[in-house]
């Protein structure tokens, strides 16, 4: 098993390192997947205990100048190693002035992803500084607890409002309440609601539009025989869906949500060469 990554562009390392940041402020630990041409960061907190989770992937070609790996066996080309994004993404913030970065999986005393930062200097010799990041090596029969997590036949799929503007709404409904009820319609329309016993607060949002999903037959199936005007609903834990916007340092060209009604609200942000998705369940 072996795994060695060089990043030498300064943009995609910048790129690389947004992206290290919001999944740190995701996810406490997380499992990094590799294979021969993708990253997967994967957070699978049991929903049923009202966890979120996530599956960010993206091309290795799109960041990595020099990208090579073996994984456990030939049939299983893979690597899957549990760590915590949080060291990794502080490994990184003393690479912002860097010249290139080595990242390597090792097994001195435990297993390690050391990160080797070489740093440009006045000599002719380079600086080089390097962290290594405890990692847990996930064995083949548990590989399958970290599988894409299916999404469920949603009620409404809107696009979601400019990411600042929900972030501040829903930071100061925080103090407010520990819950949001997030609402959609086929017409484009969607609302942020707290109700508790002494304030009810609803902001709206219009004419965001709704994406034209397609369906296994290929006939758009999303608006079909169905009521444009109806709301479906989920209240969701407004800490969770605080913590998705503010970590957010990877701007995506698309956001939107699928809501599954009283179950689930699904979040997928795009960027160029990255998707994230982030499943909130709902709270009964």
């Amino acid at each position: 098993m072996r795994f060695r990554a060089k990043i030498v562009d300064v943009a995609c390392l910048n790129h690389f390192s947004r992206i290290i940041n919001t999944i740190a402020k995701l996810a406490k630990t997380c499992i990094l997947r590799l294979t021969v041409c993708k990253l997967y960061f994967i957070l699978s907190d049991k929903v049923a205990n009202g966890g979120a989770s996530m599956w960010c992937e993206l091309s290795q070609g799109n960041f990595f100048d020099e990208f090579q790996m073996e994984g456990v066996a030939a049939e299983h080309n893979e690597i899957y190693l549990e760590f915590v994004p949080e060291n990794l993404s502080r490994a990184l913030k003393t690479a912002q002035s860097a010249k290139a970065v080595k990242i390597k999986l090792t097994n001195k005393h435990c297993p390690c992803l050391r990160v080797a930062v070489e740093l440009p200097s006045l000599s002719s010799s380079s600086r080089i500084v390097t962290h290594d990041i405890p990692v847990g090596v996930i064995p083949r029969r548990m590989w399958n607890d970290f599988k894409e997590p299916r999404v469920p036949d949603f009620d409404v799929s809107i696009y979601l409002p400019v990411l600042k503007t929900m972030k501040s709404v829903v930071e100061r409904m925080k103090n407010l309440s520990n819950f949001i009820v997030i609402e959609a319609n086929l017409s484009g329309e969607m609302n942020l609601k707290i109700e508790t016993d002494l304030v009810s607060v609803t902001t709206h949002f219009k004419d965001l539009g709704n994406p034209p999903w397609a369906s296994e037959d290929g006939c758009q199936s999303s608006a079909q025989g169905r009521d444009l005007e109806s709301m479906a609903e989920a209240c969701i834990d407004i800490k969770k869906l605080q913590q998705l916007l503010a970590g957010q340092q990877v701007n995506p060209t698309k956001a939107l949500c699928n809501i599954v009604r009283k179950r689930i609200v699904h979040f997928i942000l795009l960027h160029e060469e990255v998707s994230l998705q982030y499943f909130i369940p709902a709270i009964a």
